[in-house]
């Protein structure tokens, strides 16, 4: 049942990307998680990772991500996953402008809520598309 619970995260971590419900990010992270990536750097605790998904939101643009090949791993109250992820991003009833595909590298643990990521990293296998940057 874990394990059903961990991989869960993912897909709930897609939607909520999907559907840029960035506040509800403490649905899937802990508190203090730390979260890795290329685009975003080092991101600490849950109020900078809202913060981060924010800034890097570009407006008009929405993302499909779709993930696969999920692993997980439980020893305890805590668990490790990997998967890969395809992400599209396009703008309303137009094809994909941009495309990526990533490596999903997650820690999770058991809180009072239930499964959490706890720390992560992204890590970019291919982009296809234009650039974008984040705001600091």
């Amino acid at each position: 049942m874990d394990r059903v619970e961990i991989a869960g995260l993912l897909a709930r971590l897609a939607h909520l990307l999907d559907e840029a419900r960035y506040e509800d990010a403490a649905t899937v992270f802990a508190d203090d998680a730390v979260i890795r990536s290329p685009r975003g750097g080092e991101v600490r605790g849950i109020a900078d990772l809202i913060s981060f998904l924010q800034r890097a939101h570009v407006e008009d643009e929405r993302t499909q991500h779709i993930t696969t090949d999920v692993v997980v791993d439980v020893e305890g109250d805590q668990a490790s996953m990997s998967a890969n992820q395809l992400v599209f991003f396009y703008r309303a009833g137009q094809p994909p402008h941009r495309r990526s595909g990533l490596r999903l590298a997650y820690t999770a643990v058991r809180t009072s809520m239930g499964w959490r990521i706890s720390e992560g990293e992204v890590v970019p296998a291919w982009i296809d598309g234009p650039p974008v940057t984040v705001v600091a």
